[in-house]
């Protein structure tokens, strides 16, 4: 089993990449990831003309998720549309980050196969479906289960070159939306051990499967920016099992900084693998340039406004713009391709093609 990246290793890795500038992709179609990958609703079409509109406005990468759910119904099925997806980013210039576990479901339902639920009107990625979902992450008993799952398909994409990193868990220990209040304290304590040991346990598989892209995990929790000792232990095994450091941050610019000088500490690159909350002053005039000016690099969530509803702020956020359109939450592009602001996207392809001449320069790569 090979075991965590040096540091040398990583920033090899990090100027063999650059800088990332991308998002979290779900295609407008898809109103969570199962619906993206199952048969009947897998959209190439709608992927190709988006990662056309992300390569026309400068992305270089882009975050997704996988449903475990997906893989043991229809295993064959989704490794062939992962290569097919692969492909269609490949040929836009973008680089894929792919994230096999996640704890988000804030749908409230256990994850299912088949035809989906609509969104609910008003509510903001109302459908998020978990992998494997929170009943199978409480009980260890069904985790030979995932861990078939992580080997099977990190073993098939170990060493493809359109895979930038493997990100094994997102959010683990996050509850959702699904339990009452009386339930919160009992259930998130439990929910939060399981998880804990299932960070452990998935950066084990995926070592022993040896991949050439490095293995990450990111710390979410708001007190990231925090003196260690007061870290989160989930965030804890995940800085220290991670061979380059990620991190979820919807916070306003000085926190962002805050985190990113904290970070600094693990001297390991440092992508920001969550980001823009526009409500909560997390917004991109103010953190891409500092994304930039740190080398650190930075997935914002969302890219076209679409069945996740995730241009509407989260739930109990202060709507100081009640016209969404007014104010979008997360999300860049309109269904039709359009920027939602167009100083945005004006500052991406800017600040790519600075880090990309600069990385030329750097490798020796000028044309």
């Amino acid at each position: 089993m090979r075991t965590r990246w040096s540091i040398e290793q990583a920033r090899s890795w990090y100027q063999q990449h650059g800088w990332a500038c991308g998002f979290n992709y779900l295609p407008r179609t898809a109103v969570n990831w199962t619906e993206m990958w199952q048969e009947d609703t897998f959209d190439p079409v709608t992927i190709d003309e988006e990662l056309g509109w992300a390569e026309r406005y400068g992305y270089n990468s882009l975050r997704t998720n996988l449903p475990f759910i997906v893989w043991e119904t229809d295993r064959d099925g989704l490794l062939s549309r992962i290569d097919t997806f692969l492909c269609l980013a490949a040929r836009h210039g973008i680089k894929v980050m792919l994230t096999l576990m996640d704890d988000c479901a804030f749908s409230g339902d256990e994850p299912f196969a088949g035809p989906q639920k609509p969104p609910r009107t008003g509510v903001h990625n109302s459908q998020a479906a978990a992998s494997p979902g929170r009943k199978i992450v409480m009980d260890p008993n069904q985790w030979p289960r995932v861990e078939a799952y992580v080997r099977d398909v990190i073993g098939s994409f170990g060493d493809d070159e359109r895979i930038s990193i493997w990100d094994l868990y997102n959010e683990p220990g996050n509850r959702g939306l699904f339990v009452s209040a009386v339930e919160f304290a009992e259930y998130d304590e439990a929910l939060e051990g399981f998880a804990l040991d299932l960070v452990y346990r998935v950066f084990d598989w995926a070592r022993d499967v040896d991949p050439v892209q490095p293995l990450t995990i990111g710390a979410w929790h708001a007190d990231v920016a925090a003196n260690k000792a007061f870290l989160h232990p989930i965030d804890i095994a995940a800085l220290e099992q991670s061979d380059i450091i990620t991190y979820h941050a919807y916070a306003p610019t000085m926190m962002q900084l805050e985190i990113l000088h904290s970070l600094g500490q693990y001297d390991r690159p440092v992508l920001c693998t969550e980001w823009l909350s526009r409500h909560t002053g997390c917004v991109f005039s103010e953190q891409l340039p500092l994304f930039s000016l740190y080398q650190t690099g930075c997935y914002h969530w969302g890219l076209v406004q679409g069945k996740t509803q995730t241009w509407l702020p989260w739930p109990g956020v202060n709507k100081s713009h009640p016209d969404p359109q007014s104010m979008w939450f997360h999300d860049v592009l309109t269904p039709e391709g359009e920027p939602w602001r167009e100083q945005e996207m004006h500052l991406v392809k800017r600040l790519t093609a600075r880090q990309q001449q600069t990385h030329q320069y750097a490798t020796g790569d000028e044309e």
